[in-house]
């Protein structure tokens, strides 16, 4: 399919789920980049990890806006409230919209399901109809590669069938791109949904396997490793994912009619991740030699010795491995920043942030 190029510049960009993690590093970076217009970051600021994270990349937004030729704009709410969404877009009619709120993590779903209706599907259509109401040039928004399921073919492509969801927040996920693709075929609304492949980084979730072991192994405690360390993780840095969200938002779907004269759906799905997938405990050794670089280990840490391997947890897959080759066709991008980068920048990070 086609693009229609977006220019940013002068127009309304509104970001839902900043100051999340992979939020507050886009709206950093549009900030940096558009030369003029309006960026609105909208959360709730919940309680799901410690809002003291939030506000502090919050705090970190709110000094790039400081020297940015941009105008921020922070609107506190939850997407389930109808009448709020809106609200926001009658007030700033927004001509991009990119959907990264969601109530996150797999095995936080299977004991609290009600938070993934409210927030992954309730917030959604909310965005959809306000997008419906208020016509934009393009919707992108999140979706996970925990969609594929436990399929067993690898890499897995965006052509693969994903009727198969091991948890709650990855049906939920998929339902997000159903919605879309029916909202797309409808009302003819460009939309863009992204595949996010195990995204971390500096002030990334501390729900992430790499941060709470941080977290564990700085306080003396074990960490478990899962399915006895025979996991592999396409592990995305995030500014891999900021780089591919960036360009994906400034090329929508072009729309078009079909021979029955109806819209072809201006719809598109894609892959965001590193396309290497890492052995889970190589992963840690990795994490293990940056902590005591950064100095939050001692060098003579005993790492064995606070190292548990436990069977497989429910919801979750031994292996994520995308196929990101439709992103470096339509978009020019392949992620690129591998493990040993990541996981120096965020040990370093941690060191200075937790002192």
């Amino acid at each position: 399919m086609g693009k229609t190029l977006i220019n940013l510049d002068e127009k309304t960009v509104l970001v839902t789920g900043s100051p999340g993690f992979i939020g507050a590093n886009l709206v950093m970076r549009l900030l940096k980049e558009m030369t003029s217009g309006t960026v609105i970051s909208f959360d709730s600021m919940n309680d799901y990890y410690d809002p003291k994270l939030k506000e502090y990349r919050l705090g970190l937004i709110e000094e790039a806006a400081k020297s940015s030729a941009v105008k921020h704009i922070f609107v506190r709410g939850n997407l389930a409230d109808k009448q709020l969404v809106d609200k926001v877009f009658a007030e700033y009619k927004p001509s991009v919209v990119i959907n990264l709120a969601a109530q996150a993590g797999v095995r936080y779903s299977i004991e609290h399901p009600d938070v993934y209706i409210e927030s992954n599907l309730v917030g959604f259509f909310n965005i959809l109809e306000a997008c419906r109401h208020n016509p934009v040039e393009h919707l992108v928004y999140a979706s996970s590669s925990s969609v594929y399921g436990g399929n067993k073919k690898v890499p897995f492509s965006v052509d693969d069938k994903v009727d198969n969801p091991v948890s709650l927040y990855a049906a939920t996920k998929k339902s997000n791109e159903l919605m879309a693709y029916s909202y797309s075929k409808l009302y003819n609304i460009p939309s863009t949904g992204l595949r996010f492949f195990t995204v971390y980084g500096p002030a990334g979730r501390p729900d992430m396997f790499y941060f709470s072991a941080t977290r564990k192994l700085s306080r003396g405690d074990s960490i478990q490793i899962f399915n006895y360390g025979n996991c592999k993780r396409d592990f995305t840095y995030i500014d891999d994912i900021v780089e591919g969200v960036f360009r994906v938002m400034k090329g929508a779907p072009s729309k078009a009619d079909g021979e029955d004269g109806l819209p072809i759906p201006p719809y598109a799905v894609y892959n965001i991740g590193g396309g290497t997938p890492e052995n889970l405990l190589d992963y840690i050794s990795t994490l293990q030699e940056e902590l005591v670089r950064a100095g939050v280990l001692p060098e003579d840490y005993d790492f064995e010795g606070h190292r548990k391997l436990v069977g497989m947890q429910p919801g979750d897959v031994p292996v994520t491995y995308a196929d990101s080759e439709a992103l470096a066709r339509d978009y020019g991008f392949t992620p690129s920043i591998n493990i040993r980068q990541g996981l120096r920048a965020f040990a370093e990070w941690y060191k200075t942030y937790y002192k």
